[in-house]
């Protein structure tokens, strides 16, 4: 069957094969498959760059063209990565720039990424079409200008919440005004004010100009000339929206929205002056995704809004909305499937609006169509959890962050669990879990039972024992993520359950009752993992193997031991009880 048809027909048949996982199955069919699935592979996704070497990526596939890549691990979001832990990308351009002239695409998250890194990315690669920068760092505006000034096929600059040193905001100029080809801008991170006339020069000479997403420095009353200059755009990320407010501004602002037919996705309006609001409700009825997470909109004006978001699919937005902006959300927007409810003052102890478990209730059961949800709020009960798992069956992804640790149902006083276990039991799709409030070991059982298609779980301050972690680990097998901090898990499940590991990408534990002791033996056992522990409070020679560790980074790697590891990094493996810098 292998040799039944020529190369170049299994060439062609493969190229359709756009999921990573059909293309690794066919690699495995036999050594001609392997070899030719090799030689056509142009699309490579790493999700942790310590998981292979540059050297490795490029012996097994050694004609591609994109590359998306992973680096520090998802707590890093929340600050629980130390700085200098690593995941620089460097190495890996050295390498590729020999290796792959012909790359066009490289798409990065959680790594450090110089200027020197930019430079030769902008100089290596003469049909560089794609740079995709999601919580990036470690670049200056000169990086930037390096890729403006020499990449000049770009169609994509994406720079997505990284941290940009950025002091100047000349590096727009230095596209080159031959430059024409630009698809999407997403500029939205940049905190110093940009070159206006060099953003609406880059704009006017981009007839293809899909993406516009700006920046807080550009203000409400220049926006119509980029509109004017754009009428083609599909996505709009507003900035500055707040102006004293005048008709001549408005009636402005309104024309221009007027012209813009095309645009489905809405975000933006930091800064939001309410008078202004209305210059855009003549596109809510074609928004398909809202993102008002970054403007303070009080509920009023936010109801007015989504009341007439009838196609919304995807809405991002602060707790402002409260429960009666979700119920007018239930009521309007019948075809949502993503919702994202973020908090105003997470810090604040008493509560500074009305957003509770019913706003997430009505939403369940207005939207149908659910299938994502990131919720903050203060409280739950478990006959809402129940609720939402039987309105939304569909659900893929459910994340609730209860902003007070270990908060029990407010009604029965009662741990969560039954609404957890509600929730992986009747969601027979889900795959993300983020567990929060008061819960046991039951709710971990109930996960191990019924989670079979989870694939990253997020828990923080849950859990009565071992128990708990030895019911995920051995029950969910899809898992391939697992993040876990100040829950009472420790040597006995994570040793029971060493081989679980080998078939996950990573595993993170933070301020868990996990010994020194227990990560060499871990280490040790498990040839193909890398046991990286991380702690600031000394070198691992003074430390006894009883004595339990600050952090604990576990992933699956085929290159061994990184060499680039900080001091408060210590790595164990199969050769060396320990090794430090």
């Amino acid at each position: 069957m292998a040799y039944a048809f020529p190369e170049e027909v299994l060439e062609h048949v493969f190229s359709f094969l756009n999921c990573d996982k059909d293309r690794n199955a066919v690699s495995l069919v036999c050594k001609s498959w392997y070899d030719i699935e090799r030689w056509c592979r142009r699309r490579v996704f790493i999700g942790n760059c310590y998981a292979a070497s540059p050297e490795i990526l490029i012996r097994r596939f050694p004609e591609v063209r994109a590359l998306e890549m992973k680096g520090k691990p998802h707590f890093a979001d929340f600050n629980l990565v130390p700085e200098g832990w690593g995941a620089y990308v460097y190495p890996w351009i050295v390498a590729m720039s020999a290796a792959y002239p012909l790359l066009e695409e490289i798409k990065l998250k959680r790594m450090v990424v110089s200027d020197e890194s930019l430079d030769l990315i902008s100089k290596s690669f003469k049909n560089f079409k794609v740079l995709v920068l999601t919580s990036c760092e470690g670049f200056t505006a000169d990086g930037l200008a390096s890729v403006a000034a020499n990449c000049r096929n770009l169609r994509e600059l994406n720079l997505k919440e990284s941290d940009v040193d950025d002091t100047s905001g000349h590096w727009l100029s230095h596209f080159p005004d031959c430059s024409t080809s630009l698809v999407s801008l997403n500029i939205s991170c940049l905190l110093s004010e940009v070159i206006f006339s060099a953003l609406e020069r880059l704009v006017a000479r981009s007839p293809n100009l899909k993406v516009l997403r700006l920046n807080r420095s550009v203000p409400l009353e220049k926006l119509p000339n980029l509109l004017r200059r754009a009428p083609q755009l599909v996505e709009l990320g507003v900035g500055s929206y707040t102006h004293e407010v005048r008709n001549d501004t408005f009636s402005n602002l309104a024309s221009a929205f007027s012209g813009c037919i095309q645009i489905r996705d809405l975000s933006g309006f930091w800064d939001v002056a309410p008078a202004y609001l209305p210059a855009i409700y003549p596109l809510c009825s074609r928004i398909t995704s809202l993102n008002l997470s970054y403007g303070t909109i009080q509920s009023p004006e936010l109801l007015k809004i989504v009341s007439q978001c009838s196609n919304l699919q995807r809405l991002l937005v602060l707790d402002h909305i409260e429960d009666s902006g979700l119920e007018a959300v239930a009521m309007s927007c019948k075809d949502l499937q993503e919702l994202r409810v973020f908090p105003s003052e997470p810090y604040r102890i008493e509560p500074n609006v009305t957003l509770t478990e019913k706003g997430l209730v009505s939403v369940s059961h207005g939207c149908t169509k659910l299938k994502s949800v990131l919720y903050f709020c203060r409280r739950m009960s478990n006959a809402a959890l129940v609720s939402i798992a039987r309105n939304s069956p569909n659900m893929t992804r459910f994340r609730l962050c209860i902003l007070e640790p270990r908060v029990p149902d407010y009604l029965t006083h009662q741990p969560l669990d039954a609404g957890f276990g509600a929730i992986v039991e009747i969601c027979k799709d889900l795959q993300r879990l983020s567990l929060s409030g008061l819960l046991t070991d039951q709710c971990f059982k109930y996960i191990g039972t019924h989670a079979k298609k989870l694939e990253m779980l997020s828990i923080a301050f849950a859990g009565d024992s071992d128990s708990g972690l030895h019911y995920v680990l051995s029950g969910c097998h899809s898992l391939r993520k697992l993040e876990i901090r100040d829950s009472p898990f420790g040597d006995k499940a994570l040793l029971a359950n060493a081989a679980k590991l080998e078939t996950m990408r990573s595993l993170w534990m933070s301020n868990c009752p996990v010994s020194f002791g227990a990560c060499k033996l871990l280490g040790r056992k498990m040839p193909h993992l890398n046991v990286e522990v991380i702690d600031e409070g000394g070198s691992p020679e003074s430390r006894a193997d009883e004595c339990p560790v600050e952090k604990l980074y576990i992933y699956r790697t085929v290159s061994g031991r990184r060499d680039d590891f900080p001091g408060f990094v210590w790595t164990v493996n199969s050769n060396s009880p320990a090794s430090f810098s």
